[in-house]
């Protein structure tokens, strides 16, 4: 599990490793039953207080993104799998929607947006217009 802490961003601390803990958890790079670090493990390698790390695996296991085994430690649940897929379509919505900001900031009209929008679709998935297989 990687964390990182931008103590200049405004987040409080728990709140960036509940974000992280999550986001990794959506991209499939944390696993159901895959362990987490102790609070005290965790809290010496990120060097902040280890209430910091206990409220924040306190409000993921609220989610149901990780529980307790007593005397074992910490895990991602395997609802945590379910909800995976809710995460990224989040994690997208979010940055679609500074996209959007960018954009009429920009001064684009919603058409002009749209077809940004289509052609890049076009152009990842490696389809023209007519649904052909691009050449590689």
């Amino acid at each position: 599990m990687r964390i990182k802490i931008d103590a200049s961003s405004g987040v409080p601390i728990y709140l960036q490793i509940v974000n992280q803990v999550r986001t990794q958890v959506a991209l499939g790079q944390l696993k159901p039953e895959d362990p987490l670090p102790s609070v005290r493990q965790l809290a010496a390698d990120l060097v902040v207080n280890p209430n910091t790390i206990a409220r924040a695996y306190l409000d993921l296991e609220h989610q149901g993104i990780i529980y307790k085994r007593a005397g074992q430690g910490t895990y991602v649940s395997l609802r945590a799998v379910e909800m995976s897929k809710n995460e990224r379509v989040r994690i997208f919505s979010e940055l679609l929607e500074k996209a959007l900001v960018e954009g009429l900031h920009l001064e684009l009209d919603h058409s002009e947006m749209e077809s940004v929008f289509r052609d890049l679709m076009t152009r990842v998935n490696g389809r023209d217009e007519n649904g052909a297989r691009g050449e590689s």
